[in-house]
């Protein structure tokens, strides 16, 4: 497990639901293609409040029991039935902000939520992130001035392999946080050489457009963090100027 110090930030790197659950402390959840790149993209739009679980059918309850919110995510890529909206960044555009604000929202995944949902309980603190959110993360953990270790966990395919994306996105939060060699050409090189999204943006997998790809690696987007709360079956995340 990679370790790196640099001025009193500790950085550890874990990768996958077995890295999830072994991470403590400061724990960043990091799921660039898709989950947490929808996340920051709905509170820019205004979300008042987002909540994470584990399959559908919490997802769908939450719903039923308050019918306020929107029902997001997806499973094995694609949005699954009774769902509002799927997994994707360039659907969250398509409906825009007057769509989405105050709205209150859950969200499935099969990575990005796993995570946040396995860390709650080893973490003193979660944040969850993405490309989008990569420096104001840095930003808000070097002004908490915490001596606690930061461990960055990037969620990669399905929770179970590792992904280029997620790896290369926790490159960039480690560069900022320590001064570690980190260059972002080089980085989008990486994720445009990796096969699945090459075949996204050939095409070829209509449930994870090119689009989606396109702006899930743009970095710094917004300047908000995303902490989360744990909750009984959930974390709950809000939005922090960071």
């Amino acid at each position: 497990m990679p370790v790196t110090e640099c001025k009193s930030i500790r950085v550890e790197r874990r990768s996958t639901l077995t890295g999830a659950r072994q991470a403590a402390s400061i724990v960043v959840v990091i799921d660039v293609l898709r989950a947490f790149t929808c996340a920051a993209m709905m509170f820019s739009y205004g979300i008042r409040k987002l909540v994470l679980v584990g399959n559908t059918e919490e997802a769908l309850d939450l719903r039923r029991a308050d019918p306020e919110y929107v029902v997001a995510g997806e499973v094995n890529g694609a949005k699954p039935d009774g769902f509002d909206i799927g997994n994707s960044p360039s659907e969250i555009i398509e409906k825009g902000e007057s769509y989405f604000k105050q709205r209150k929202v859950v969200l499935r995944s099969s990575a990005g939520t796993q995570g946040a949902l396995a860390v709650r309980y080893g973490a003193r603190e979660i944040i969850v992130a993405s490309y989008s959110t990569a420096s104001a993360v840095a930003r808000y953990i070097r002004h908490r001035r915490a001596s606690d270790p930061v461990t960055l966990v990037g969620m990669g395919w399905k929770a179970l392999e590792k992904s280029v994306e997620d790896e290369r996105c926790g490159d960039y939060i480690e560069h900022l946080l320590t001064g570690s060699e980190y260059d972002h050409i080089s980085a989008i090189q990486d994720c445009l050489h990796d096969p699945a999204i090459a075949a996204s943006l050939r095409g070829e997998r209509p449930y994870l457009p090119k689009e989606d790809v396109i702006l899930a690696l743009q970095r710094d987007l917004f300047d908000f963090v995303m902490v989360g709360q744990p909750a009984a079956n959930s974390v709950v995340v809000r939005s922090i100027r960071a």
